[in-house]
């Protein structure tokens, strides 16, 4: 029913079925994640969805946010973002996380729970959270920080036409700015404004 995507790794498809509604993924070496995806393979039943939960060995779960039928896919951000919600506040959703962790093993395997909920459940579990982490990287929801994030993609593809620093006083060619603005729109057309967010 669901897929997880780490960025720069293979497709995860070895859910782990904890129950009827219970659900995880492990994330080896998780110290090196940034970025995951998660998304659905078939539909909820009308009026259901999925709380994304993130559990990290010693400090305990953070919800992510949410996949439903409207929303089937979702990427999260890890690095930088990790608020944790207390171990024993969500104890009872994924008991058996707490032994993920392996003695001796020089990083850790963290968790990716999905528990299948009534979407007003999950949408009042949401209303908790920071606006900051519930959008994750859903640039939209703040223009300032997506105009920021354009004008620096573009900063960034004209200083690669430059022999050195751009000033005020370098003239750029308006064909190399067509040029950024076909390139920027196709790749918004092919995935939207998600590759806005990998360029930290």
């Amino acid at each position: 029913m669901f897929g997880c995507l780490v960025a720069g790794r293979l497709l995860q498809t070895n859910l782990t079925q904890v129950d009827d509604t219970h659900a995880y993924f492990e994330l080896p070496n998780a110290s090196t994640i940034n970025h995951l995806c998660v998304f659905l393979t078939d539909p909820f039943p009308e009026g259901y969805g999925a709380a994304v939960h993130f559990f990290w060995p010693g400090k305990g779960f953070q919800l992510l946010g949410m996949l439903s039928n409207e929303k089937p896919s979702a990427i999260f951000r890890l690095r930088g973002t990790y608020s944790g919600e207390t171990f024993s506040a969500a104890q009872n959703r994924f008991s058996t996380f707490s032994t993920v962790q392996t003695p001796g093993q020089q990083d850790v395997t963290a968790i990716l729970g999905l528990s299948v909920e009534p979407l007003a459940q999950i949408q009042a579990q949401l209303q908790s959270l920071p606006s900051s982490v519930v959008s994750g990287l859903d640039l939209s929801r703040d223009p300032t920080k997506l105009a920021e994030r354009i004008v620096k993609h573009l900063f960034n593809f004209i200083s690669g036409f430059t022999s050195g620093p751009l000033s005020p006083d370098v003239a750029v060619p308006m064909g190399i700015i067509a040029k950024w603005y076909e390139m920027f729109l196709s790749k918004v057309r092919a995935g939207g404004i998600g590759f806005l967010e990998r360029e930290d």
